[in-house]
């Protein structure tokens, strides 16, 4: 172990710096903190990000064609935007070039295409511990890549490993049945198995690892991941429409129309009411079939897009800032959870974004008692989709709470990305001695 004085930590994230993705927000949202208790990073992530230049910070090219053609896609974005034909010419030629490529290794392996980032990391991470000798190595998701690559760096060095996992690698109650998830489930046994610490976001989340691989024994923790204050707020005025926003993509896994069907039931019912709502969509378009709802049931009014929120060079504000302070200015920020069997284990990290607007959260939930206890807990409004005029009764408190100006504001703290990385610290510390040995 180096001592405290040059403290290293050899932190793996593919998607680290990357245009405001929760898996990169996640990690680097940490960094200021990890730095201010003392340590200094070397990071090793993809070239799909922004580079760091605080510290020690290397973007590495996958060694097979699928994850070469998506990190270079989103490296020409960086450099020349979408729209350009300098873009689509490149990219269309690459693409050409590697797809008989792509269709051997999706026969011969069948995994994602960021796992070759993989031996990438291995190869260039065994040499920087041998050479910088850092006190641990430090993983995280999304892409199990970095899982990975930090068990083999693990294996072939000895240092210590702590792995943050952000999703369930095993659908509870289900049998993995592609390849893919078939890795992802021996993947989690090996972190289980090797890791000297791992953290995951949910109770459940880390019971059900736990239950599959009782050798993880006391170490496994949960940290819930929390978000910085945000640099961008505004004053919330109260007006004559209801205002819910929704932040954050949306999908068929964790899609719109439940909420859609609910509300067109809810202005059936309360036509009056209804005529006073409307639902602003921010970063990212509505889901296929949210749409297809929305139009169907003639609700174009009510559910406003307005798609991803860019840079604004006049004020100088990040897309992240602007978004934070249309937040504040919402009547209720609205939290789609989605409607998969994984609902149980993991809570979306927007929660935590919503939590420093302080306006009152609208929460879709599935079976996750946890979250709905949080959303509550901070003045919030929390459903299970599956129930029976849940979303109809879910519109109405807040239409009522709203209509009465009585719309309650938590009193209770925020989640903060500092007391995550405190609980970090501390478990890390109370096992040095452990490591040393």
């Amino acid at each position: 172990m180096k001592s405290e004085k040059v403290r290293q930590w050899l932190i793996l994230s593919h998607g680290f710096n990357m245009d405001g993705r929760a898996a990169s927000l996640t990690i680097t949202d940490k960094i200021p903190y990890l730095m201010e208790a003392g340590i200094q990073p070397v990071v090793l992530s993809a070239v799909t990000g922004v580079q760091d230049d605080r510290f020690h910070h290397e973007q590495l090219w996958p060694w097979g064609p699928s994850g070469f053609r998506f990190d270079l896609r989103h490296r020409l974005t960086i450099r020349w935007g979408k729209k350009t034909w300098r873009y689509r010419w490149t990219t269309g030629l690459v693409g050409l070039f590697l797809t008989p490529l792509i269709i051997l290794e999706r026969v011969l392996l069948g995994l994602q295409s960021q796992w070759s980032w993989m031996p990438a990391a291995v190869w260039r991470g065994v040499r920087l511990v041998r050479k910088e000798r850092p006190e641990l190595i430090y993983t995280t998701g999304g892409a199990y890549s970095a899982h990975w690559a930090g068990y083999w760096i693990k294996r072939l060095t000895g240092i210590p490993w702590i792995a943050e996992i952000h999703d369930p690698m095993v659908f509870p109650g289900t049998f993995p049945k592609t390849r893919n998830l078939k890795f992802w489930a021996k993947l989690e046994g090996m972190i289980c198995g090797y890791a000297n610490l791992v953290w995951w976001f949910t109770n459940e989340a880390m019971a059900s690892a736990r239950r599959r691989h009782p050798e993880l024994d006391d170490r496994g923790f949960v940290v819930l991941p929390g978000a910085d204050p945000p640099k961008g707020v505004a004053t919330y005025e109260r007006g004559s429409i209801l205002r819910l926003g929704h932040f954050g993509s949306l999908s068929d896994v964790r899609t719109l129309k439940h909420f859609v069907e609910g509300f067109a039931r809810f202005k059936e019912q309360n036509p009056s009411c209804a005529d006073q709502i409307e639902v602003h969509c921010y970063g990212a378009n509505i889901d296929r079939t949210a749409r297809l709802a929305i139009e169907a049931l003639g609700l174009q009014r009510h559910f406003i897009e307005h798609g991803r929120v860019e840079r604004d060079e006049q004020s100088g504000l990040s897309g992240r800032e602007i978004i934070q302070q249309i937040m504040h200015k919402m009547d209720g920020l609205l939290l789609i959870h989605g409607h998969t069997a994984d609902c149980a284990e993991y809570i979306p990290s927007k929660f935590y974004d919503y939590l420093w607007a302080k306006r009152p959260i609208v929460a879709l939930t599935h079976i996750n008692p946890q979250l709905d206890e949080l959303v509550r807990s901070h003045g919030g409004y929390a459903v299970e989709i599956e129930e029976n005029s849940g979303v109809e009764r879910l519109l109405y408190e807040i239409y009522q709470d709203w209509h009465d100006d009585n719309l309650s504001v938590s009193s209770a703290m925020p989640m903060g990305t500092r007391e995550a990385v405190a609980i970090i610290l501390k478990q890390v510390s109370e096992r040095v001695a452990l490591w040393e040995a």
